[in-house]
């Protein structure tokens, strides 16, 4: 029998119960989630939950526990490894290039897990306690509106990483149990489309109340909520509703939301006029090394400098691209290509989400309802932006499609884990080609895809046992 606790998600939520005792005169000029204070502190003024929800975004760019596991943009760059346009060398993330990371005890299948039910936990205190405050019908609206938004995403990242790709046959498939308050007993398992259903009803409430007005580029509005939506409908086939959450998160105007000649700049600045939605380093809240992807794919700056280009990705680019930050040298192995994309600082930001992604949802969108003149119109736009002299598609049928999804790998190398995210919400497999370190095959529906559930939330949960991970 199960009468013990052990850090599985269940204890998270106890540790969650414990933040709103005492009070601290610093919180509001020192937010950070797991402070501990009176809930009057937090809600009784809006600036007072502004400041939660900035502990809760400082979180997210934070170590959690260590380097291959410092917060979201970990879990993206652990993504991106598993793919075949980015040769891992060594050290951190090597687990993860080798697609031998998801067994219940891992460092990768613990925190994808742990992680966002942590997020989620502090999301749900913010949302209840807002509920319950005095303050007023508009400040309520905004700030759940925000916390719904957040909630949304980070439930998406476990639909991602513990269950095949959403397909309408797949909805019955158990996915991690959905909590929306603090709860000392442990939930079973739900299902995938009941978790998906619990997504899009956040997402959309986010979208249907939140302005475009915010504190900065770290916190929710409407064009990150609908951002958020894209991605979840593009996963779920939904394409009318990818198209229209797409052009609404840019604005529906390229010209005015690309900047090509910023690309070289070396992705470490919020400010960037095509981020959408970015996590701000700052030199006394710095995330020194594990600062990905930076730290990892910068070759020239002093890091880890172990990820390289495969040549085989870097040819796929012309030489007027302004997306071709490759330098090409004359090591006859994996080694040969490098990046300049993305420059290392302890006070690099972090881009979450950009302009040129919700362009090309949109243009995906539009070939998936047959609309291939207006696919091909979109992607030209953008790819007149970034090359003075591309030339405008001809391609129809599958060759249409496989040069959308071409453009997002080159659009968004590194970033978000693009390649990996396109495979598996398409039932596609990855072919590693042979002149990585580690040559892999995933083959489509591969179970390398998604992990399995942890041990240490086997343990702590009366209602989840080890039968969970039979077949996983």
């Amino acid at each position: 029998m199960k009468n013990y606790i052990k850090t599985g998600f269940l204890s998270l939520m106890i540790i969650t119960s414990f933040i709103f005792v005492g009070c601290s005169e610093d919180y509001l000029s020192d937010p950070e989630p797991t402070e501990v204070v009176a809930e009057s502190v937090i809600f009784g003024t809006r600036e007072g939950v502004e400041a939660f929800l900035s502990g809760i975004n400082r979180r997210a760019r934070g170590q959690f526990t260590r380097t291959d596991s410092g917060g979201l943009n970990s879990m993206y760059f652990a993504r991106t490894v598993k793919g075949n346009d980015l040769i891992h060398a060594r050290s951190w993330f090597s687990f993860d290039y080798d697609n031998d990371n998801r067994e219940p005890t891992y460092t990768r299948t613990v925190f994808s897990w742990e992680f966002p039910y942590y997020m989620i936990n502090q999301l749900n205190s913010c949302i209840n306690g807002v509920e319950a405050s005095a303050l007023s019908e508009i400040d309520k609206t905004e700030l759940i509106g925000q916390a719904k938004a957040l909630r949304g995403f980070y439930y998406f990242q476990l639909a991602l990483e513990f269950q095949e790709g959403y397909t309408a046959s797949n909805r019955d498939l158990p996915a991690p149990p959905i909590y929306t308050e603090l709860s000392l007993e442990g939930k079973p398992m739900g299902t995938l489309g009941e978790l998906y259903d619990f997504i899009v009803d956040d997402l959309t409430t986010a979208v249907s109340t939140l302005p475009k007005d915010r504190l900065g580029k770290s916190y929710m509005n409407v064009d990150v909520a609908n951002g958020i939506l894209a991605r979840v409908y593009l996963t779920m086939g939904n394409w009318k509703g990818a198209e229209d959450a797409a052009n609404a998160a840019y604005g529906g105007d390229v010209a005015s939301v690309l900047d090509s000649k910023s690309y070289g700049n070396g992705f470490d600045d919020i400010n960037n006029k095509e981020w959408i939605w970015g996590l701000p380093q700052t030199g006394d809240q710095t995330n020194y090394y594990y600062n990905a992807p930076s730290a990892f794919i910068d070759n020239v700056n002093d890091a880890y400098n172990n990820m390289y280009i495969n040549e085989f990705f870097s040819n796929e680019f012309t030489a007027t691209d302004a997306r071709n930050t490759f330098v090409v040298g004359t090591a006859p192995n994996y080694t040969k290509v490098t990046s300049t994309k993305f420059i290392f600082a302890f006070s690099s930001d972090i881009v979450i989400m950009r302009t040129a992604e919700m362009i090309l949802i949109e243009a995906e969108a539009k070939f998936r309802q047959g609309d291939e003149i207006g696919a091909r119109d979109l992607m030209y736009e953008l790819q007149s932006d970034r090359d003075p002299l591309a030339v405008k598609s001809t391609n129809t049928g599958s060759a249409l499609e496989e040069e959308i999804l071409l453009e997002r790998r080159k659009e968004l190398y590194g970033e978000i884990g693009v390649e990996w995210f396109d495979a598996k919400r398409l039932q596609r497999g990855i072919v590693r080609t042979p002149n990585h370190r580690i040559v892999k095959t995933l083959e489509p529906n591969d179970k390398r895809f998604y992990l399995k559930i942890p041990q240490v939330e086997i343990d702590a949960n009366e209602n989840i046992d080890d039968s969970v991970n039979s077949g996983r």
